[in-house]
This record gives structure tokens, sequence and C-alpha cells, in this order.
């Protein structure tokens, strides 16, 4: 028997954790976790009766790793489709619903975007063609690229929304490589963004199996069920509230320095698998895998928060929900409809109320976010209650997940750093790292990364 300790509880831990147990039924796993629950970012809480996540709410089905993960758990039957996914985009001049078929906004031509962009805006991008051929050279920021192609407004109206809303970043800063690898790649071949647009929009309708089968799904207990559920099935030891320390290499394997800091236990393990934050895992792995330090500690993070409210039942005529991009000036950056965006959570006899949910807060702009609970809060039912147009705008219930450093940011060159981190840990056997700061922030890449991982320890 061998002994796996995975450091981090959060979903890519303990993906791989389960999937350790499916190959080696009969190997230890520990599980080191600094905080006081398993989970990380899968979070949920009970609000008007029902159980709702104030992690992510929704997982990309297309990429299949986590509806397979739900199934293997003997879960398959809890899964939910969305009702709707029509969102709106909140601008200065109005709300418009989100054209379809856009590439994380981008889009594929000039139709359909009246009233999203302005005249002249959509006028910008229908030129796009006629440009000199583009060629890259390298990564370059998703603002700086699609500036030059189709224009400010597509950028600030459609992208910085929708990515925005991913990692919380900012176009002008994020990795076009990192965030859009398909449009990426085709940019090359296509010579436009519109061409390559269209390319990279039917190659993925072209990669599911099922064109019936939901974009999005999720799970009816909640996205925040799964890791009591990973638990369980991995029989893991899971130990709370202790940290690691540090790592270094024995001729046995490895030796770990883990729990209180003035009074630490010395663990054994044969294999390791790193799956907390870059900066967490730079300070781990200083020691054993030192090449490591310095492209894991170039990767940053954004702190935001989450507020779920329940308001009385009514009607609100916003679909699944409204982007709100920087341009408006609003504190709020989108706000989801799950009453209507969910059947499960449609309002009942039993639960007659509209459950709404809104983020708040971006990379290198967390000012907001120093507010008290009540006043975030606050803020943040006042913005949503405007927004929707909510005649009985006072809640029910709120309930506030703050996220310090919750999410990583793909900056320009986010590719060679993933890469120089990979290159370093692959050179130590029996040595791992996986997460969200590596190849997808979303649950479905996660649990992939982590696979990638196990794979590269069995």
């Amino acid at each position: 028997m061998s002994r796996l300790v995975v450091v981090g509880a959060g979903i890519s831990g303990l993906a791989a954790a389960f999937e350790w147990r499916r190959r080696r039924p009969d190997d230890e796993i520990v599980v080191l976790e600094a905080g006081d629950r398993v989970g990380g970012k899968l979070d949920r809480v009970r609000l008007a009766g029902h159980w709702y996540d104030t992690g992510p709410e929704a997982m990309l089905a297309r990429v299949p790793e986590a509806v397979q993960l739900v199934e293997r758990l003997g879960l398959a039957d809890r899964l939910v489709r969305p009702a709707t996914t029509q969102a709106a985009v909140v601008l200065p001049d109005g709300r418009f619903p989100l054209p379809a078929g856009t590439v994380l906004g981008v889009p594929t031509s000039a139709d359909g975007l009246d009233g999203v962009l302005t005249p002249a805006g959509v006028a910008r991008v229908a030129a796009e063609a006629d440009l000199p051929a583009l060629t890259l050279d390298g990564d370059v920021a998703v603002g700086a690229l699609l500036r030059e192609r189709l224009g400010d407004e597509v950028v600030d109206r459609l992208v910085e929304p929708l990515l925005g809303g991913v990692y919380a970043g900012r176009a002008d800063e994020l990795s076009l490589v990192a965030t859009m690898p398909a449009l990426a790649a085709h940019l090359s071949r296509a010579g436009s963004v519109l061409r390559a647009a269209t390319a990279a929009r039917d190659a993925g309708a072209r990669s599911r199996f099922d064109a019936d089968a939901p974009v999005f799904v999720t799970v009816d207990q909640g996205i925040g069920s799964l890791p009591a559920a990973l638990v369980a099935a991995a029989r893991a030891d899971v130990r709370l509230r202790t940290p690691a320390h540090a790592l270094v290499r024995t001729a046995a394997g490895f030796e770990l320095s883990v729990g209180p800091g003035a009074a630490p236990e010395r663990l054994r393990a044969d294999a390791v698998l790193v799956t907390v934050p870059a900066p967490k895992a730079a300070r781990l792995l200083a020691d054993v895998s030192p090449d490591a330090v310095e492209p894991l500690q170039g990767i940053p993070y954004a702190s935001m928060a989450v507020v779920a409210m329940a308001f009385p039942a009514q009607q609100v005529a916003a679909g699944s929900g409204l982007l709100v991009p920087p341009v408006t000036g609003r504190l709020v950056k989108g706000v989801t409809v799950s009453s209507a965006k969910w059947p499960h959570l449609a309002p009942g006899p039993a639960a007659p109320h509209l459950l709404v949910r809104s983020s708040v807060g971006r990379y290198r702009d967390e000012a907001q976010l120093q507010r008290t609970d009540e006043d975030l809060t606050a803020a943040v039912v006042a913005d949503v209650a405007d927004l929707l147009g909510l005649a009985r705008p006072e809640p029910v219930a709120t309930r506030v997940a703050r996220w310090g450093g919750g999410l990583p940011q793909y900056l320009v060159g986010h590719q060679d750093r993933v890469d120089a981190v990979r290159t370093a840990v692959s050179a130590v056997p029996g040595l791992a790292i996986a997460g969200a700061a590596f190849r997808g922030v979303g649950v479905p890449a996660c649990i992939r990364d982590a696979y990638h991982a196990v794979d590269a320890l069995s």
C-alpha cells in the first residue's frame, strides 16, 4: 500500500482523491485542508428553503468531466438543465439581449449587434474582414487585440462583462491564449478575428456529442453538495485545519510538515499532489521544486463576493440574468435570476420566493469589498432591485460569501508560466500540481486538471 497526500480540499484535490481511489483502491489517501471545511470555492447555503450555491452555480456540460464525475458518484438523477439561458447586457443606453453565437463576447459578424453597439460600433465590426491579414507573434492581451481589430465597444460592452464574469479580471490584461484558446488557435490561419471566431464557434458545435444536450447544467442540491459526496466516495483521511508548511524529498519519498506552526507533525508520503492556490504552492514547493516558485508567484489573484438574495415571488423580465459591464458604473458585475434559470428553484407553494445572486469585485478594483457584510449586502440589494425593476424590493433573506484571493488571473504570458511550473514539478518523481491556476477556472477544467495530475503520478 502506498500513501498519497493531497494538499488542498477544493474540487481539484477531491476529484484527484476520488480518481486515485478508483484506480488504486487499496492505497491510503490523506487530504490536508487548512480551512475548516472541504470544497474550496464550491459552497452552498440554505436560502429561503432551498440549497443555494454561493460558489459556481453552473457547470459547462460540453466539457464532459464534471457531468461524468456526477454520474460516477451515482448522482446523475440530480443533474438539472436550465429552463432558460437567455441573458441581457445592461448598458448606459439601455439593455439588450446578449447576441447569439459569440465566442465569450467576440462576434462572428456584425449581424445582430444593433443596439448592443452604436451604429459606428457595428460598422467598425463589419469592416474588420477588410483589414490587413492579422498575424500574431506570441501572446497578447484580449483587449488590446480586439480594440485594434473590432473597436472599443466590442470590448467594453460584450467581452468585458463575459470575460470579467468568468475571471473577475480585465480584458485589457487577460491573456488571449489562456482565456480564449479556441479563438487564438484559429487566428493564425483565419487572418481575421471574425473568421477565427466563426471557426472556433463551429468547431465547438461539432465537438458536442449530442446536439440537444444543454451547454450548462447544475445539481439540484447545489454544486456545493459534491465535495461531501467526493469525500465519502474517495474514503480519504481528510484533515481539516491542517495546513502544510513545508515539503522535502527523502530517500523513501516525501515528508511534509503539517498542522500547527508551533508544533508541526511530520507526515510521510509516497506521492504528493499540490492543489492549493499558486502563492501557497510556491511556498510549499520552495525546497523540492525551486524552479516552480517564480512562475507560480507570477500568477496573481482577484477577490470577489457573491450576495444571495430571496425576494417575495414576483415577475421580472430578465431571462436567466443580466450582464453588467464596468461602463455602466454599477457596483454589481452581473445578476443571475436563479428562479427563472433553474426549474428546481422556481417559486412554489413551499418556497414562494424569487431567488437571485449577484457578484462584486474585479482584479485591481476590490475597494468595494472593504465594506462590512451589512453595507455590501444593502448596496447590492439596492442595485439588483433597480436593475430588475422589483415591485417588492425588500428581501426576505440574504447571504454573503466572500472569496478573498478567489480567482487566478490569466495575464499575458500565462501559458509560459504554466509550462514552466509543469516542467519544474514533473522533474520530481512522485510530485504533481493541479488547480484553477493552470488550465481553466471552471469546475470541469479543474476536474480535468486533477485527472492529468493523477495520470502523471500513476
